[in-house]
């Protein structure tokens, strides 16, 4: 279902991005809808920082008692406010990045891509399995991008794992482990305590998106939840999912009482040929261990001019234990928005319909929900 990239390459290039064809005269027209997602403020810095590629028309705020706040904040500082109503209209904005409240995000998804407009759709997309196929399918037959806000595809480990399954590395999968969580605060429990599925929808479709790009749909899903702080806290802040495969299984956990939450997220994948880890989970470091000497990742080196290309095959990983450190962007969603571009200017898009869709509805699953 993804569109492999080979990764030193991506990663070689990045810093010449602005030197790569990227025209500042013709910079795409973006906007944004909504800031009350919790990656909003990040995505509208990345945005913001990639001059070179984007030009920022400004941003809308459905609910009136942000939109002082928002305008007050560095991230959407000296920038237009503008309606929805606005946005949409103005046929020189190519793309929307959607950040809006989950319980909105369909709906806005969907008139901005009624008004022709290419999206980025901040996970996990709607409420309402129903309703995020219909935007899906419509995007789709429309010919229009909706690049959902995963930003772990971009990460060069997650991308090296992808690499490691899809060749045949490891064998054939067995078992995948994979957790996501962090320590809320109260104001943040009570949020997420709100929202159908809890965290495990919210915050861990992240892994979902991941598991189902490794292994496609899942045959079954069993859905856990415990709330720690019980009677006095209803809130499902502990929670499992277990997914079933022809010949694997998958768990999946996602844990809001982790004071160590950050550092404890990272994937296992073990298979009958070797396994690999990820810890921290978006750190691009963790090992590898293989039964024999694996596979050649292409490193692209540039001449001053920054135009130029030479392509070397390098070996890269031994029989037994591979311990990597990749070098990561510094910008957590850059290459999100980098890959948004190209794929505006042509280039074929890494993720289908079909696969945004099985996510959606794994997501689902795995939070107790029904799609």
């Amino acid at each position: 279902m993804m569109h492999r990239r080979t990764l030193l390459a991506s990663l070689a290039l990045a810093p010449f991005a602005p030197l790569l064809g990227a025209n500042t005269a013709n910079r795409i027209r973006i906007a944004q809808i909504g800031t009350s997602h919790a990656h909003a403020t990040g995505k509208m810095d990345a945005l913001r920082s990639l001059t070179e590629l984007y030009d920022v028309v400004g941003f809308a705020e459905p609910i009136a008692s942000r939109q002082a706040s928002a305008q007050k904040s560095k991230s959407f500082a000296g920038l237009k406010y503008l309606t929805e109503e606005e946005i949409l209209a103005d046929r020189s904005i190519q793309a929307v990045v959607i950040e809006t409240t989950l319980e909105d995000s369909a709906r806005a998804a969907l008139a901005t891509l009624k008004a022709g407009k290419h999206i980025h759709l901040d996970k996990p997309g709607a409420e309402k399995h129903a309703d995020f196929v219909s935007l899906r399918r419509y995007a789709a037959a429309q010919k229009l991008t909706v690049q959902m806000g995963y930003m772990l595809r971009y990460n060069p480990a997650i991308q090296l794992l992808v690499q490691a399954v899809q060749e045949g590395w490891l064998g054939e999968v067995m078992e995948i482990d994979a957790s996501m969580g962090k320590l809320l605060d109260d104001g943040s429990r009570k949020r997420f305590a709100a929202l159908p599925g809890g965290g495990m929808y919210e915050l861990a479709c992240h892994l979902v998106d991941t598991i189902v790009t490794l292994m496609g749909p899942p045959i079954s899903v069993q859905a856990f939840g415990q709330a720690t702080r019980a009677p006095s806290d209803s809130f499902v802040d502990n929670q499992l999912a277990v997914l079933s495969y022809p010949k694997a299984t998958v768990t999946i956990r996602c844990n809001h009482a982790d004071p160590f939450g950050g550092p404890n997220r990272a994937i296992t994948v073990r298979g009958t040929r070797g396994d690999m880890e990820i810890r921290p989970l978006e750190s691009g470091k963790g090992m590898l261990r293989l039964d024999q000497t694996r596979g050649t990742l292409k490193e692209c080196r540039l001449s001053d001019d920054g135009k130029s290309q030479v392509m070397m095959a390098v070996p890269r990983f031994k029989k037994g234990d591979n311990y990597f450190g990749l070098p990561v962007p510094q910008g957590r969603y850059d290459e999100e928005f980098r890959d948004l571009a190209r794929v505006l200017r042509g280039q074929a898009f890494g993720w289908t319909a079909e696969h945004d869709i099985a996510v959606h509805a794994t997501a689902l699953r795995a939070a107790g929900l029904t799609p």
